[in-house]
């Protein structure tokens, strides 16, 4: 790589450094706002975990995705899902937002990254809809281990992204356990 694409390449990374600052309507065990890249990260972190599940995917398309399916963000914010209103798709934005972002990267790795997120975002692979089932997962994980706000909507989170959770049996049996942590949630906030 010659330097003018290294400059570029570290304009990205700096671009991107505005998802630690991204907040998200989850809130960490000490009652601070998750920031998108935590998210990011965790999400990451349960793919690995469940690699040798899923011995067919291909492990680090897994991870490419999971670690750019949130980057828009750092142009657009996040939307929290309560929040999202059904005639608005905020996809297009946080498309907009991506591509504003990757914009000074050479144009081979800007291709790249649109493309997965574009398989994301359509989930017309099985990595992408694996990557999907776990981030739904992730977020819903988060509000159970969250000091939440006295009014959040527990019962919310029992049907959330419930069409990408049910992915297969794995993901269905994991979304059970979480469902239970949420609905105990939901009785004693009540």
């Amino acid at each position: 790589m010659n330097t003018t694409e290294l400059k570029r390449i570290l304009d990205f990374l700096r671009a991107t450094e505005e998802l630690k600052n991204t907040l998200r309507s989850a809130h960490t065990s000490n009652g601070r706002k998750e920031s998108t890249a935590e998210h990011t990260w965790r999400l990451c972190l349960m793919a690995l975990l469940f690699e040798e599940q899923y011995p067919h995917i291909d492990t680090l398309k897994l991870i490419k995705i999971c670690i750019i399916h949130d980057l828009g963000e750092a142009i657009c914010g996040d939307i929290a899902a309560v929040d999202q209103k059904p005639d608005v798709n905020k996809g297009i934005d946080e498309r907009k937002g991506l591509q504003q972002l990757i914009s000074s990267l050479p144009i081979p790795m800007q291709n790249k990254i649109l493309c997965l997120w574009d398989e994301y975002e359509k989930a017309s692979s099985e990595e992408a809809q694996l990557a999907k089932a776990l981030d739904k997962l992730e977020t819903i994980l988060q509000h159970t281990q969250g000091k939440n706000p006295l009014d959040f909507d527990y019962d919310f989170n029992l049907t959330y992204g419930k069409q990408y959770t049910d992915y297969d049996q794995l993901t269905a049996q994991l979304r059970m356990l979480i469902d239970q942590d949420t609905a105990r949630l939901a009785r004693e906030n009540e």
